[in-house]
């Protein structure tokens, strides 16, 4: 009964893991792009 247990915390736990990784993934994904960051693609575009 005890591996069961664990097998279950086990799981629970990667799925805790799994979920705050797609949070924050989706936190990233719609911030916005700095204006410093933009500014520097346009120098290296101007470049090439």
């Amino acid at each position: 009964m005890t591996n069961r247990r664990e097998e279950r915390r086990k799981v629970a736990i990667e799925k805790q893991i799994d979920e705050n990784l797609k949070r924050v993934y989706e936190q990233d994904v719609t911030q916005k792009i700095p204006d410093k960051f933009l500014e520097l693609l346009d120098k290296l575009r101007e470049q090439e």
